[in-house]
């Protein structure tokens, strides 16, 4: 896996583009920072039951993973499929694997590309949206669910979380 940026940073970039680039990379570094702290916990805590909108840990990975699945396939113009992860290793393995593609595709991306808009006939929704909103819209999603992993692994008795606060993340591990 990439550990260091996967762009470098040039003053010819717009703000957009640069902000994609760098959103996309922070997605990839703090899934990683979260599945490798996750992965020094004991798998059955992390399949455990629980009340939240997914019933474990393993069940809101899936969901990050499947998302951002989703979310690929709309900007790149692919077929999505549902499918299912299998064990735990899977599910990390999958998330690092999608999360580093995704953040290699946004960084390809013109900001013409950035900028276009993408139809979206869904069973769940229509939009028109310029590209850049998926993109914010995925980041975003799957920095919601690493925060409800953290609260459910403190409700498990799993502490000391990694931080993956996006301005550590522009400040101490770019």
């Amino acid at each position: 896996m990439i550990q260091e940026p996967l762009f470098a940073e040039t003053k010819e970039e717009t703000s957009l583009v640069y902000l994609m680039k760098n959103y996309a990379n922070y997605n990839f570094w703090a899934n990683l920072a979260l599945v490798n702290w996750l992965k020094n916990h004991p798998e059955h805590l992390l399949e455990q039951e629980v009340l939240s909108s997914f019933k474990s840990v393993k069940l809101t990975l899936a969901h990050i993973l499947q998302t951002q699945e989703y979310w690929y396939s709309i900007l790149s113009k692919t077929e999505f499929e549902f499918r299912e992860y299998g064990s735990l290793d899977n599910v990390f393995d999958d998330l690092l694997k999608q999360s580093e593609n995704l953040a290699v595709y946004v960084t390809a991306l013109s900001e013409s590309r950035l900028e276009e808009n993408t139809p979206i006939q869904s069973p769940w929704f229509t939009s028109d949206f310029q590209n850049f909103e998926y993109v914010m819209h995925v980041f975003n999603h799957s920095t919601y669910h690493r925060g409800q992993i953290i609260t459910i692994c403190h409700n498990l008795g799993i502490t000391g979380a990694p931080m993956t606060d996006y301005n550590f993340y522009n400040v101490m591990a770019k």
